[in-house]
């Protein structure tokens, strides 16, 4: 209990910290409160659900997963053992085959190490995920922010947080990854939660424009 007190109050300095840095989140803050807590599980299955739900809408994604855990052990094992059959009437694509086939080779052949991965600085952790096939950085920094809880980790390449950053800096179009980055540099150490309430905010934009 007191390392979850402890953490509480270091989230809460970040927040602090963060929002004093920038008016404009602050006042997403103060209209629509805090995001919602989006923790996603940890290691091999954490990532295969994120390879499965690459490119599809989430009620897809939920179809394709419930049939994959009734069709499969889902261990690294399981997956290199499943045949080709039954990865493709569970819904996986071709390319999602070679994908979700990968990323248990990886763990198996000690590739992709989770225990590993969780002493590394950011950078060196965002590598280790990026040589797994199918994992690009945008996959790798959002595993970052949700499961390992790096508050820095910045998913740059969201369309919805550089929407969200229009918006909210009354910008004339959509900044680009790059321009994003630049734009997100004074949030240092604390991108990922910028990145939280930007997603908090946009969803707020979706309904109210009706989207």
């Amino acid at each position: 209990m007191w390392n979850q007190d402890k953490a509480r109050l270091a989230l809460d300095e970040a927040w602090r910290a963060l929002l004093a840095k920038d008016r404009d989140l602050a006042r997403v803050w103060e209209r629509h409160g805090p995001p919602p807590e989006r923790l996603r599980r940890p290691g091999f299955t954490g990532l295969l659900r994120a390879i499965v739900g690459q490119q599809i809408s989430a009620s897809a994604a939920a179809s394709i997963w419930a049939r994959l855990e009734d069709a499969v052990v889902l261990t690294p094992a399981g997956l290199v053992g499943a045949g080709d059959r039954v990865l493709r009437e569970v819904g996986l694509s071709p390319q999602k085959m070679l994908y979700v086939r990968d990323l248990a080779e990886a763990v198996i052949e000690k590739r992709l190490d989770f225990r590993r991965l969780e002493r590394l600085e950011d950078e060196d952790a965002i590598a280790m995920l990026t040589g797994v096939r199918g994992i690009g950085r945008w996959s790798a920094e959002i595993y970052l922010l949700f499961v390992m809880r790096r508050m820095d980790a910045l998913p740059a390449a969201d369309l919805a947080l550089q929407e969200a950053t229009r918006h909210l800096k009354r910008l004339a179009t959509r900044p680009t990854e790059k321009r994003f980055r630049q734009l997100a540099e004074p949030w240092r150490p604390h991108r990922g939660l910028a990145a939280l309430l930007l997603w908090h905010y946009y969803r707020h934009l979706k309904q109210r424009e009706g989207v």
